[in-house]
């Protein structure tokens, strides 16, 4: 049978002793602890905004996430798709959220219109528009109709960019029927109003026999048709016009029905 013996040690430490240095340590650990938290959390916060702005950045392009919908408003573009339009796909793409109508790689050969494949009457319609490219021509149908068998439509068109050496953003001309402007204003107050190379905000409005055209907020045509043979319904068409390379961009387009309830 085994027997054990106890034998003191010499120079024992106290419990105490080895405590207070542990005690200390834990201390120390969890101080360190507190400032390496304290240094992170402000970077982490910066990491969550920098997140977050990039998300919005990436929303953005979406063609209309950047745009709250005024009350009443419906988007007519999704951003994304081309869902409830119809026309030649060789000559639109959706980039960045935006309609680009045309191509800077090759002429235009002819009148091209993206139309939407629903009617419209009484209306107020919004959106943005830039011209890119060498041309300098394009337009917003309404209350317009496609021609069988051609390219072209026929109805108002809000124009953008310039003819005859002046500027139209804005104004009214008569698509494949009159064949002329209806209402325009002066090229020195659109020199005032447009922003070269940039997006353009343009208003359409037609109640009955009146329409409405602004650009950034300044109206530009007030116009009263007297001719009741007219057709006051129709598509609305995106157009990118014949001529050299160039691209015309649609986008945060929206639609607010004015039709008697």
């Amino acid at each position: 049978m085994l027997q054990f013996h106890y034998r003191p040690v010499a120079n024992r430490l106290p419990l105490h002793s080895i405590y207070q240095p542990m005690k200390r340590n834990l201390i120390a650990n969890e101080a360190i602890f507190c400032l390496t938290l304290l240094a992170v959390c402000p970077s982490y916060a910066n990491a969550q905004q920098s997140t977050q702005a990039a998300t919005a950045v990436a929303a953005a392009t979406d063609g209309q996430s950047d745009k709250k919908l005024e009350d009443g408003f419906q988007w007519l573009f999704d951003g994304k798709s081309f869902d409830g339009w119809e026309g030649n796909l060789q000559w639109f793409r959706i980039e960045d959220g935006a309609i680009v109508a045309g191509s800077l790689k090759e002429k235009v050969p002819h009148n091209e219109f993206l139309c939407t494949k629903k009617n419209y009457a009484d209306f107020e319609l919004k959106l943005e528009v830039r011209l890119r490219g060498q041309g300098d021509n394009a337009g917003v149908q309404f209350r317009t109709v496609r021609i069988p068998n051609r390219t072209e439509v026929s109805g108002y068109q809000c124009d953008v960019g310039r003819a005859w050496n002046r500027n139209v953003w804005g104004c009214l001309y008569d698509e494949s029927r009159r064949n002329k402007m209806l209402a325009e204003i002066a090229d020195d107050k659109l020199k005032e109003w447009v922003k070269p190379n940039d997006w353009n905000e343009l208003t359409i409005k037609a109640v009955g026999n009146k329409i409405q055209l602004s650009l950034n907020g300044h109206e530009t045509v007030s116009f009263d048709e007297k001719d009741d043979k007219i057709a006051k319904t129709g598509v609305i068409g995106l157009q990118i016009h014949s001529g050299p390379p160039t691209e015309a961009l649609y986008r945060n387009i929206r639609i607010k029905s004015l039709e008697p309830k």
